[in-house]
Protein backbone atom coordinates (compact mmCIF):
# COMPACT_ATOMS: atom_id res chain seq x y z
CA UNK A 1 0.00 0.00 0.00
CA UNK A 2 1.59 3.47 -0.77
CA UNK A 3 1.82 6.43 1.17
CA UNK A 4 -1.05 8.54 -0.37
CA UNK A 5 -3.26 4.65 -0.01
CA UNK A 6 -3.01 4.76 3.42
CA UNK A 7 -3.53 8.03 4.15
CA UNK A 8 -7.11 7.58 1.84
CA UNK A 9 -7.77 4.48 3.85
CA UNK A 10 -7.04 6.44 7.50
CA UNK A 11 -8.90 9.46 6.37
CA UNK A 12 -12.27 7.38 4.95
CA UNK A 13 -12.21 5.61 8.46
CA UNK A 14 -12.13 8.88 10.30
CA UNK A 15 -15.21 10.14 8.12
CA UNK A 16 -17.30 7.00 8.34
CA UNK A 17 -16.87 7.00 12.07
CA UNK A 18 -18.12 11.02 11.99
CA UNK A 19 -20.92 10.20 9.24
CA UNK A 20 -22.27 7.48 11.51
CA UNK A 21 -22.73 9.76 13.93
CA UNK A 22 -24.93 11.69 12.41
CA UNK A 23 -27.09 8.52 11.61
CA UNK A 24 -25.35 8.50 7.95
CA UNK A 25 -24.58 5.40 6.19
CA UNK A 26 -21.20 4.96 4.44
CA UNK A 27 -18.71 2.72 3.05
CA UNK A 28 -15.31 3.40 1.74
CA UNK A 29 -14.19 2.23 -1.75
CA UNK A 30 -10.44 2.77 -2.69
CA UNK A 31 -11.56 2.88 -6.72
CA UNK A 32 -14.42 4.23 -8.71
CA UNK A 33 -15.09 0.53 -10.18
CA UNK A 34 -15.43 -0.20 -6.61
CA UNK A 35 -17.66 2.55 -6.03
CA UNK A 36 -19.68 1.70 -8.74
CA UNK A 37 -20.34 -2.01 -8.02
CA UNK A 38 -21.20 -0.60 -4.48
CA UNK A 39 -23.58 2.03 -5.42
CA UNK A 40 -25.66 -0.73 -7.17
CA UNK A 41 -25.47 -2.88 -4.56
CA UNK A 42 -27.45 -0.52 -2.02
CA UNK A 43 -30.28 0.10 -5.16
CA UNK A 44 -32.77 -3.08 -5.04
CA UNK A 45 -34.49 -4.15 -8.10
CA UNK A 46 -37.30 -2.47 -9.34
CA UNK A 47 -36.25 0.93 -8.01
CA UNK A 48 -36.65 4.20 -9.83
CA UNK A 49 -33.62 6.00 -10.04
CA UNK A 50 -32.18 9.54 -10.88
CA UNK A 51 -30.07 12.15 -10.32
CA UNK A 52 -28.92 15.47 -9.83
CA UNK A 53 -26.19 17.37 -12.50
CA UNK A 54 -23.09 15.35 -10.77
CA UNK A 55 -20.19 14.91 -12.89
CA UNK A 56 -19.24 12.56 -10.63
CA UNK A 57 -21.95 9.81 -11.11
CA UNK A 58 -21.38 10.30 -14.82
CA UNK A 59 -17.85 10.16 -15.14
CA UNK A 60 -18.15 6.97 -13.33
CA UNK A 61 -19.92 5.92 -15.92
CA UNK A 62 -22.98 5.16 -12.96
CA UNK A 63 -26.24 5.94 -15.05
CA UNK A 64 -24.74 3.35 -18.28
CA UNK A 65 -24.10 0.40 -15.20
CA UNK A 66 -27.77 1.21 -13.65
CA UNK A 67 -29.03 0.69 -17.27
CA UNK A 68 -27.68 -1.98 -18.05
CA UNK A 69 -29.04 -4.23 -15.04
CA UNK A 70 -32.74 -4.09 -16.98
CA UNK A 71 -34.10 -4.22 -13.63
CA UNK A 72 -34.89 -0.42 -13.04
CA UNK A 73 -36.73 2.59 -13.89
CA UNK A 74 -34.05 4.91 -14.62
CA UNK A 75 -35.15 8.44 -14.98
CA UNK A 76 -32.13 9.96 -17.16
CA UNK A 77 -33.13 13.93 -17.82
CA UNK A 78 -29.86 13.99 -20.20
CA UNK A 79 -31.97 11.60 -22.62
CA UNK A 80 -35.49 13.90 -22.11
CA UNK A 81 -36.22 15.39 -26.11
CA UNK A 82 -38.16 18.26 -25.27
CA UNK A 83 -38.23 21.01 -22.01
CA UNK A 84 -41.75 19.19 -21.06
CA UNK A 85 -39.92 15.75 -20.54
CA UNK A 86 -36.95 17.23 -18.84
CA UNK A 87 -38.97 19.06 -16.42
CA UNK A 88 -41.25 16.07 -15.61
CA UNK A 89 -37.98 14.29 -14.97
CA UNK A 90 -36.95 17.59 -12.02
CA UNK A 91 -40.55 16.81 -10.67
CA UNK A 92 -40.28 12.87 -10.60
CA UNK A 93 -37.14 13.06 -8.78
CA UNK A 94 -38.73 14.28 -5.52
CA UNK A 95 -40.67 10.73 -5.58
CA UNK A 96 -37.67 8.36 -6.95
CA UNK A 97 -36.31 5.70 -4.52
CA UNK A 98 -33.02 6.14 -5.20
CA UNK A 99 -31.30 9.70 -6.09
CA UNK A 100 -27.98 9.65 -6.45
CA UNK A 101 -25.34 12.93 -6.39
CA UNK A 102 -22.11 13.97 -5.47
CA UNK A 103 -21.30 16.85 -2.77
CA UNK A 104 -19.16 20.28 -3.50
CA UNK A 105 -17.28 19.41 -0.30
CA UNK A 106 -17.14 17.13 2.97
CA UNK A 107 -16.02 18.40 6.45
CA UNK A 108 -13.94 16.15 8.46
CA UNK A 109 -16.19 16.02 11.02
CA UNK A 110 -18.82 15.13 8.32
CA UNK A 111 -21.43 17.81 7.13
CA UNK A 112 -21.70 17.42 3.27
CA UNK A 113 -21.65 20.94 1.74
CA UNK A 114 -23.20 21.90 -1.69
CA UNK A 115 -24.38 24.74 -3.35
CA UNK A 116 -26.94 24.79 -6.09
CA UNK A 117 -28.24 27.41 -9.04
CA UNK A 118 -31.52 26.07 -9.49
CA UNK A 119 -32.41 24.61 -6.11
CA UNK A 120 -33.13 21.33 -7.48
CA UNK A 121 -30.20 18.65 -6.35
CA UNK A 122 -30.29 20.50 -2.84
CA UNK A 123 -33.97 20.39 -2.47
CA UNK A 124 -34.12 16.21 -3.40
CA UNK A 125 -31.17 15.73 -1.04
CA UNK A 126 -33.30 17.87 1.74
CA UNK A 127 -36.75 16.20 0.97
CA UNK A 128 -38.55 13.53 -1.54
CA UNK A 129 -36.80 10.73 -2.63
CA UNK A 130 -36.76 8.04 -0.23
CA UNK A 131 -32.82 7.71 -0.36
CA UNK A 132 -30.34 9.78 -1.19
CA UNK A 133 -26.52 7.89 -2.11
CA UNK A 134 -23.71 10.49 -2.06
CA UNK A 135 -20.55 9.88 -4.22
CA UNK A 136 -17.86 11.71 -2.66
CA UNK A 137 -14.37 11.44 -3.58
CA UNK A 138 -11.87 12.14 -1.12
CA UNK A 139 -10.43 14.95 -2.79
CA UNK A 140 -13.27 16.89 -1.56
CA UNK A 141 -12.63 16.29 2.21
CA UNK A 142 -11.85 19.81 3.92
CA UNK A 143 -11.03 20.54 7.43
CA UNK A 144 -13.49 22.22 8.50
CA UNK A 145 -17.23 23.43 7.70
CA UNK A 146 -15.62 26.85 6.92
CA UNK A 147 -13.25 25.34 4.84
CA UNK A 148 -15.66 23.14 3.31
CA UNK A 149 -17.73 25.96 2.18
CA UNK A 150 -14.80 27.79 0.78
CA UNK A 151 -13.99 24.82 -1.15
CA UNK A 152 -17.35 24.94 -2.67
CA UNK A 153 -17.20 28.23 -3.34
CA UNK A 154 -14.16 29.02 -4.65
CA UNK A 155 -13.15 25.97 -6.30
CA UNK A 156 -16.38 24.09 -7.23
CA UNK A 157 -18.62 26.83 -8.52
CA UNK A 158 -16.10 28.43 -10.53
CA UNK A 159 -15.40 25.47 -12.34
CA UNK A 160 -18.93 24.54 -12.56
CA UNK A 161 -20.10 27.79 -13.85
CA UNK A 162 -17.38 27.58 -17.00
CA UNK A 163 -19.33 24.31 -17.83
CA UNK A 164 -22.29 25.87 -18.04
CA UNK A 165 -20.81 28.50 -19.69
CA UNK A 166 -22.46 31.19 -17.25
CA UNK A 167 -21.87 35.04 -17.16
CA UNK A 168 -20.65 34.98 -13.53
CA UNK A 169 -17.36 37.22 -12.47
CA UNK A 170 -15.85 34.18 -11.23
CA UNK A 171 -15.88 32.61 -15.09
CA UNK A 172 -13.64 36.03 -15.89
CA UNK A 173 -11.08 35.28 -13.41
CA UNK A 174 -11.72 32.02 -11.68
CA UNK A 175 -11.90 33.46 -8.49
CA UNK A 176 -15.25 33.66 -6.05
CA UNK A 177 -16.61 37.15 -6.18
CA UNK A 178 -19.17 36.67 -3.51
CA UNK A 179 -21.74 38.13 -6.36
CA UNK A 180 -24.81 39.09 -6.68
CA UNK A 181 -25.28 38.09 -10.92
CA UNK A 182 -28.60 37.02 -12.36
CA UNK A 183 -26.61 33.87 -13.49
CA UNK A 184 -25.08 32.98 -10.36
CA UNK A 185 -24.37 29.45 -9.49
CA UNK A 186 -24.30 30.14 -5.58
CA UNK A 187 -28.09 30.60 -5.31
CA UNK A 188 -28.56 27.93 -2.61
CA UNK A 189 -26.19 26.91 -0.10
CA UNK A 190 -26.70 23.63 1.93
CA UNK A 191 -25.47 21.95 4.44
CA UNK A 192 -26.30 18.44 5.96
CA UNK A 193 -25.44 17.99 9.37
CA UNK A 194 -27.57 15.03 10.35
CA UNK A 195 -29.81 12.78 8.70
CA UNK A 196 -33.53 12.60 9.53
CA UNK A 197 -34.23 8.65 9.70
CA UNK A 198 -31.33 7.79 7.99
CA UNK A 199 -32.35 8.16 4.18
CA UNK A 200 -28.88 9.40 3.45
CA UNK A 201 -25.51 7.24 2.28
CA UNK A 202 -22.19 8.42 1.38
CA UNK A 203 -19.92 6.17 -0.72
CA UNK A 204 -16.36 7.64 -0.17
CA UNK A 205 -14.04 7.01 -3.01
CA UNK A 206 -10.38 6.87 -2.92
CA UNK A 207 -9.46 9.18 -6.20
CA UNK A 208 -9.96 12.62 -7.41
CA UNK A 209 -13.91 13.32 -8.91
CA UNK A 210 -15.83 15.74 -9.85
CA UNK A 211 -15.02 19.76 -9.01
Amino acid sequence: MTPQELRNERLATTLIKNLHRRHIEAFYCATGAEAVRKVSELIEDGNSVTWGGTMTVRDLGIPDFLRSRGTLEVLDRDLAETPEEKQDIYLKAFSADVYLTSANAISEDGVIVNIDGNGNRVAAITWGPKKVIFVIGLNKVAQSVEAALSRARGTASPVNAARFDIKTPCQVDGACHNCNSADSICNYVHFLRNSPKGRHVVVLVGESLGY
